[in-house]
């Protein structure tokens, strides 16, 4: 299959998934066509039968404001045509799922029939796409796609629940590459962050409102009451600069460790003892999933696709969104019990493997591309 690729470039869940999907897609031997403003931020080294086409941006004074959508159209036009792809597969519906609905029309000009696959993430659904300016778009486009697919059963219903419509949309989980996740202990790096051997706690996002990382301090604060620990932040985004005053005032400059984006994701998580998600909205919780490969428990709350990912007390637990107290408590019982701790690690890897790995997921992928081909 030709197959192109449609994304946002940057450090957030929705791209990641479609780049590393890309990527498994190449290596099955099918032509992969990435397609966005940027080099995707995974896609930084070589490989075969991946290709990339940037969207030019017009400069004309007449444009106040950038028109990416319909830049976005004339090159997926562009490279449909050239390139012969028998299939579009766009991520996040705004605007990407409108400019694959607009290539498909001018395509029918020329006899031209491109399948086109959207896959919803989340925000694009809950938050942006429920916009009064933006609903009836984001509806019509996705009831104009030949298929649709969705990283949890949350976000399927509450697709179908918020926009009213009868669209059969495939149920896709995320997914992580197990042999690049893994427990690979760096006592170096732990002993530096903890030298005392304090419990290391963690949490990964794009600090927005909705991930709540402030909410990750306020637990570091109860659960320091009943023993020594330090908190990750990795990461970076608008809630920052709060996060660092809200540990000043607490006194808790020099147990919260501010790491910026990072790459070598597993390398931090390995040497983790808990990872933290007390996020509002969260509709499948892809850092969860790569906490766990690396055998690391997850207290989060209980919110969108999470519950689908965490099992209750055998994975880690989840609370409501926004009790911090409850979270500092399963918290505390596990960083407290060693043993109960390793059960959790080892609970966790197993679930990743058996259920949201790399090679598990992206047969799901082919086999509803050929199934929208065919129909």
């Amino acid at each position: 299959m030709k197959i192109g690729i449609n994304c946002y470039p940057t450090y957030g869940g929705s791209g990641v998934v479609a780049t590393e999907l890309g990527k498994a897609l190449a290596l099955e031997g099918h032509q992969v066509h990435f397609i966005s403003y940027a080099m995707p931020h995974r896609l930084d080294s070589f490989v075969e039968n991946i290709y990339y086409h940037e969207v030019e941006m017009s400069n004309y004074p007449l444009f106040e404001h950038q028109l990416y959508g319909l830049s976005l159209t004339s090159k997926m036009l562009e490279v449909i045509e050239y390139e012969k792809l028998d299939l579009m597969h766009v991520h996040y519906a705004i605007p990407h799922a409108v400019s694959g609905y607009l290539a498909k029309q001018v395509l029918k000009k020329n006899n031209s029939d491109i399948k086109l696959v959207t896959t919803l993430h989340g925000t694009d659904i809950t938050l942006a796409g429920l916009e009064p300016s933006f609903l009836p778009l984001v509806k019509f486009s996705i009831e104009e796609s030949d298929g649709v697919t969705a990283v949890s059963r949350f976000l399927k219903e509450k697709t179908l629940t918020n926009y009213h419509i009868e669209k059969d949309i495939e149920v896709i989980h995320n997914f992580i590459d197990t042999e690049i996740y893994k427990r690979e202990p760096n006592e170096v790096f732990r002993k530096h962050i903890a030298p005392e051997g304090e419990k290391i706690l963690v949490h990964v996002s794009n600090f927005r409102k909705v991930k709540r990382v402030t909410d990750t301090i306020l637990i570091l604060k109860r659960v320091k009451k009943k023993l020594p620990a330090k908190l990750l932040l990795v990461g970076d985004g608008p809630d920052r600069s709060e996060c660092e005053r809200l540990a000043r005032e607490l006194d808790l400059q020099d147990d919260v460790k501010f790491l910026g984006k990072q790459d070598k994701l597993p390398e931090i998580l390995s040497a983790s003892d808990l990872f933290l998600m007390p996020s509002q909205s969260e509709s499948f919780g892809l850092s969860a999933l790569e906490a766990m490969a690396c055998g690391v428990p997850v207290v989060s709350s209980s919110v969108g696709g999470l519950p689908e990912l965490i099992l209750q007390n055998e994975t880690g637990f989840i609370a409501e969104f926004g009790d911090v107290d409850r979270m500092a408590k399963y918290s505390i019982d596990l960083l407290k019990n060693d043993r109960k701790r390793k059960i959790f690690s080892q609970n966790s890897r197993e679930r990743a493997i058996n259920n949201f790995e790399i090679s598990l997921i992206v047969p799901q992928y082919i086999r509803y591309y050929e199934k929208i081909l065919s129909s």
